[in-house]
């Protein structure tokens, strides 16, 4: 703010000076310019004594000992122009710096303020710090958990991924430990506290983060930089000059054209008008020095769920025993969970709406709290839940087995469907790969990353699946926030670290890296606090565009400061040999101010670095996502068919592959066929190059082939029974057009998500 007023104040007396000049009042305008100079050179000296205090050196001593110079030497109207200089420049830096800063009040927001406690059989709000070990206390549906303590209800399904990064819930039944900071995602459940707040899992998070940016040692500003170099340069050769010359006003000269403007001016408007080019991006960038930092990053961290993953639970499977179709099963288990208070419920529901599924109110519904439920739909009593509770009901089922196996492996959580007594499917549902990721990554690896990290609490076979099919360089798998913490210090002695997270848990580790980039666009509020780089859009390329502008500033601010002290130290001889008087040096000066700041201003013409030159609009895009949504059930019965060929009665088989053959010819074919022939070419020219679409033509083809293939194969088949031969060459059909689908699914939404319009 000072810096802004004295900027403001010398611009005005340097104003009002000149026109008393021209006016005749000269006497009066050399005591304005002096009045606006000293204010200048009165504020280097207090900023300069604080420095030092700190031992930070810096240029400042020769803007200085310029405006003090000319003014005793009575070059006012240099001094002026020098003060003006010098005060802009800071100003401009200031007021990046503010800018960019936000006040986010982030773990006292989360923390809770108060804590329900039983006082015999009746409810009393009491403030978290008088919550003791050993206090009853009552955790609503919707509350953060207010300290650690032991489940006492049946049981209590929490909400751990802001605490552990898991996105799925947990359920914890009686006797088991809630830890403090986490969401019941249920319904009431009644807990015994084990710890006061101050000792709480959460208030231990809390001190990580302080402790780890009190470890983290200030950044100095870029131009400082140069200072040990350019400053006992500038006032040897002010010294040599008059000493040779026996001219103070030599000394003066070569301290004017000495004047670090270029360091002064250039560097802050390269580094605001990167800052300002990230958040036009969506990207927030608190101050200069950490735009600084962002552009040296090298090895980067990533946590995996809300940052890699979406973050939330989605339906990724629909497996059936053969007895109802995908759709059906999924719109009664959607009937029932629509009373349901369990977090997965709405992940349930809303995908059977978006698949436009006539949902009927359930009758007779009853709940078992965490476990499951039981409801009739329509003439069907259906029971929906985990493993254990539908399996009490119904007969063990061999395949249920299997399914159970493989969710282990692939980190998903089962809900199980039963249908009058029998088990009759399941739906599976996790925490889905980011359709930005894997374009992030690559975008990453090519703006200058070295190495890619992933940090996460799953257990290690599913954290190196994830790993795996992302392509990052190392996966560390089981991290407690403890554990980030020391990976973070074990690579920062070598690199410059960047971490990205989401949640509490990534907080110390945001805190403690060199750069902490937070998913802030629905991350935790912890995590915005500690990190130093804020994603306010939900997009994780858009912090590979930040690195290549943060490089992109970086690089034009040395270049200015290379190019506008290289001009100076030529001015600064010819200076010294007297050549150049201290008001014509004031004037070349500020040519070359001007010629750097133009240089520095290229930051805000950074382009995308995807390289696509045109965008879908909002409608283009939804209406493309949709259309694949509409074709989900589709493919889900390309795979079902695939699965129940062995096990169908023969007379079943041909009418389900005749059924199959009429979707795929009336729906999907046209859709890949409409693709290459009308959406493709209007793509192309969007995405620049050669042929940017060749890939997912020739997959196209593979498809019609396939599915020509499928069709002729279809009514080429004989009457009667199939032989084992026959229904294992339809499956190998099936499943090779299920895989190809899939993937050439994935790889144009991948696609269409990047060239999405957004900010």
């Amino acid at each position: 703010m000072i810096s802004r007023i004295l900027a403001a104040f010398s611009a005005l007396t340097l104003l009002l000076g000149l026109i008393m000049r021209l006016t005749g009042h000269e006497v009066i305008g050399r005591y304005v310019w002096i009045a606006g100079s000293s204010a200048v050179a009165i504020w280097i000296v207090v900023t300069s004594i604080i420095r030092l205090l700190r031992r930070d050196a810096g240029v400042d001593i020769i803007a200085l000992l310029a405006i003090a110079g000319a003014i005793v030497l009575g070059e006012n109207l240099t001094a002026a122009v020098v003060g003006l200089m010098f005060a802009s420049g800071r100003g401009l830096e200031d007021y990046a710096e503010g800018k960019a800063r936000r006040t986010m009040s982030a773990l006292l927001n989360r923390a809770p303020k108060t804590a329900n406690k039983y006082i015999g059989e009746a409810l009393s709000v009491i403030p978290i710090s008088d919550v003791a070990a050993g206090d009853r206390l009552l955790i609503r549906g919707g509350e953060i958990v207010p300290v650690d303590g032991l489940v006492e209800s049946e049981a209590a399904v929490l909400d751990e991924s802001a605490l552990t990064g898991e996105s799925l819930p947990v359920r914890h039944a009686r006797g088991e430990t809630a830890r403090s900071g986490v969401l019941n995602a249920a319904g009431p459940f009644d807990m015994l506290a084990t710890t006061s707040a101050a000792d709480s899992t959460f208030s231990g998070i809390v001190r990580l983060v302080e402790a780890a940016q009190r470890a983290k040692a200030p950044s100095s500003r870029l131009a400082d930089r140069y200072a040990l170099i350019f400053l006992p340069v500038t006032l040897a050769v002010a010294a040599v000059a008059w000493l040779l010359s026996g001219d103070p006003v030599r000394a003066l000269a070569v301290l004017v054209v000495a004047t670090p403007c270029p360091l002064i001016l250039a560097v802050p408007v390269a580094i605001v008008s990167g800052m300002s080019r990230c958040a036009s991006r969506g990207v927030l960038v608190k101050g200069g020095g950490m735009l600084e930092r962002l552009a040296q990053g090298n090895v980067l961290f990533f946590d995996k769920t809300g940052t890699l993953t979406t973050g939330h639970a989605r339906l990724t499977a629909i497996e059936t025993t053969g007895s109802l179709d995908q759709n059906e099963l999924l719109r009664l288990a959607a009937s029932v969970e629509q009373v349901s208070q369990h977090v997965l419920a709405e992940a349930i529901v809303s995908f059977a709406r978006k698949r436009n599924l006539p949902l009927t109110k359930p009758s007779d519904v009853r709940e078992e709290h965490g476990a499951g439920l039981i409801g009739t739909v329509g003439a069907h009593r259906v029971a929906i839940g985990s493993y254990g509770f539908v399996s009490k009901i119904t007969s063990a089922a061999q395949w249920a087995d299997m399914l159970r196996k493989r969710m282990r492996r692939e980190g998903t959580a089962g809900v199980f469907v039963a249908m009058d007594g029998a088990m009759a499917g399941a739906l599976l549902l996790g925490d889905e790969i980011r359709l930005d990721t894997p374009r992030a990554i690559r975008q990453l690896r090519r703006a200058g990353i070295r190495r890619t990290v992933m940090l996460t609490g799953d257990h290690r076979d599913i954290a190196e699946t994830i790993g795996e099919a992302l392509g990052v360089d190392e996966v560390l798998a089981d991290q407690a926030p403890s554990d980030k913490l020391t990976a973070i210090k074990a690579a920062k002695p070598a690199n410059t670290t960047i971490m990205v997270g989401d949640g509490i848990n990534d907080a110390p580790a945001l805190a403690a890296a060199d750069v902490g980039v937070a998913m802030g666009a629905r991350g935790a509020a912890a995590s915005t606090e500690a990190a130093g780089v804020v994603l306010l859009v939900d997009r994780l390329d858009r912090l590979a565009e930040a690195l290549v502008i943060a490089r992109r500033a970086r690089k034009i601010a040395m270049q200015s400061v290379i190019a506008g002290m290289s001009l100076s130290l030529v001015a600064m001889v010819f200076a010294a040999l007297g050549y150049l008087p201290p008001i014509a040096g004031a004037i070349l000066q500020e040519g070359i101010d001007v010629a750097v700041i133009i240089n520095a201003l290229r930051v805000l013409r950074v382009t995308s670095i995807d390289g696509i030159h045109g965008r879908l609009d909002a409608t283009e895009n939804a209406r493309l996502s949709a259309e694949h949504h509409e074709l989900g059930p589709v493919l889900d019965r390309i795979r079902a068919c695939a699965d129940h060929l062995p096990v169908l009665p023969q007379d079943a088989v041909h009418a389900e592959l005749v059924e199959l053959d009429g979707l795929l010819s009336s729906t999907l074919l046209p859709h890949e066929r409409d693709d290459e022939k009308h959406l493709y070419p209007r793509l192309e020219p969007m995405l620049g190059g050669g042929d940017p679409l060749a890939p997912l033509s020739r997959t196209h083809r593979e498809i019609l082939r396939l599915g020509r293939l499928f069709h002729h194969t279809t009514e080429d088949l004989p009457q009667g029974p199939l032989s084992p031969e026959a229904i294992q060459d339809m499956q190998r059909m099936l499943y090779g057009l299920d895989a190809i689908l899939r993937l050439h699914f994935a790889q144009e939404e991948e696609i269409y998500h990047g060239m999405a319009e957004t900010v």
